[in-house]
This record gives structure tokens, C-alpha cells and sequence, in this order.
């Protein structure tokens, strides 16, 4: 008895990946972990709550929108461009990180994490809220529940959220245009 198999063919952090025979069911966090050594998506759960395994699909438009990889198997990216964690900061031609992303700075200085099991799925969450904000930016009497409204499906066991939450409304108010009066 052989196990099924389709070819899989998507961008990942802005390279062509595939076309690459692939099991039919395999999880996407288990493709990105045993297939590519992607591993800085972190599985959780395993039904889709707690939100560790997020990446951020990139739409041709320019927006984007967060998939959690342990619910959607590999094929249901097919044809799509994803971003993992591993393809938020700048790498130089050694890989060494030469470049974080402002949403990556604003949790380093906040120190909005302690295991960093979640970090992954909140800089994508956070991520998509702050492209979000630059195209349709909120009042500033709005942020607070907007930042909520963004991340609160995102679930931190260790130091809460209010150092998250504090990270992303600081950089939202330092980002021109995100908030209006």
C-alpha cells in the first residue's frame, strides 16, 4: 500500500516552491517543518484555537490575511504565497538576520514575550493588522479595540497579552498614517 500524493507548487518567503510531491492531507505545519526545515511556526493546538501556527497568506493586491497551518493541509496553499516567520526579517547572503520588521522591533523592545512558543502566529497576526491600519487607518479613540479585535484570537500562556497588545498600539501610533483623530 503507497501513500497518496499531489504535487504542490506556491511561493514561501518570496521563493518559488515546488512543484514537489506531497502526501494528500499533510498539514501545512508539517509540510513547512519535515519538508522545508521551516520550523519557526510553532504547532499548538492542533484544532485551529490557539492561532501558534499562523502565516500570513500575501494576496496579488497587496493585502494579506492570516491561515493557521495545523488546520489546512499543504494543498489548500497550492498556487498561493504564504509568509512564514522565517520570512518577516532581512537575511543577509550567510542567512544571518541583517533586518527585523518594525512589528518584530516593537515586541523586542516591549519585551512582549517570554517562551516565545505564540510569538510566531502574534508577529503575523500583528503583521496583517498593522498593513491593514496602513490602508484604512482607525481613530485614535478606536485603536484599543481594533488592536483587540486583531490579535484576541491569539493565545499567550505566559505573560499575557497586555505587552503585545502595548507593543502594537505604540508602533501603531508611531507609523504615519495608521491613526486618525
Amino acid at each position: 500500500m503507497s501513500i497518496e500524493t499531489q504535487m504542490l507548487t506556491l511561493m514561501i518567503n518570496g521563493k518559488q516552491v515546488g512543484p514537489v510531491a506531497v502526501p494528500v492531507g499533510m498539514p501545512m505545519i508539517d509540510f513547512l517543518h519535515d519538508y522545508l526545515n521551516l520550523t519557526g511556526t510553532h504547532f499548538g493546538c492542533g484544532q485551529g484555537i490557539c492561532h501558534a501556527c499562523t502565516i500570513m497568506e500575501l494576496h496579488a493586491d497587496g493585502s494579506s490575511t492570516e491561515l493557521r497551518t495545523c488546520i489546512f493541509d499543504a494543498h489548500f496553499f497550492n498556487g498561493k504565497s504564504i509568509r512564514t516567520i522565517e520570512g518577516h526579517a532581512t537575511h543577509g547572503p550567510s542567512g544571518e538576520v541583517t533586518d527585523i520588521t518594525p512589528v518584530q522591533k516593537a515586541f523586542i523592545d516591549h519585551f512582549s514575550f517570554q517562551c516565545g512558543y505564540c510569538t510566531s502566529g502574534f508577529v503575523a497576526g500583528a503583521t496583517v493588522f498593522m498593513e491593514r491600519l496602513q490602508r484604512e487607518p482607525v481613530k485614535r479613540s478606536d485603536l484599543e479595540s481594533a488592536i483587540e479585535d486583531a490579535l484576541n484570537d491569539h493565545i499567550c500562556r505566559c505573560t499575557g497579552y497586555v505587552r503585545y497588545y502595548e507593543a502594537v498600539r505604540d508602533l501603531a501610533l508611531a507609523t504615519p498614517g495608521c491613526v486618525v483623530d
